[in-house]
């Protein structure tokens, strides 16, 4: 899907604002946090997985508080 949008002044920056039928499709809405990501081809944008982060964000706590039983499990 090409579309033209338009840039946008915002404060001291410039902006860009997605159509709400590109926000359905990113499963995004204001306030959600888009990565962007540089390709050959341009840039992309998605929507992070969540849920992957915070079962990362778990794994840490249990890793910095279990090191030498994780460790004694490695080897």
């Amino acid at each position: 899907m090409a579309k033209m949008l338009k840039l946008r002044k915002v404060g001291n920056s410039v902006g860009v604002v997605l159509p709400k039928e590109m926000l359905a499709l990113l499963n995004a809405k204001e306030g959600d946090d888009i990565s962007v990501t540089e390709t050959p081809n341009g840039i992309q944008l998605n929507k992070p997985d969540t849920e992957f982060e915070d079962h990362m964000k778990k794994v840490e706590k249990i890793m910095e508080r279990y090191p030498n039983t994780l460790r004694a499990l490695s080897q």
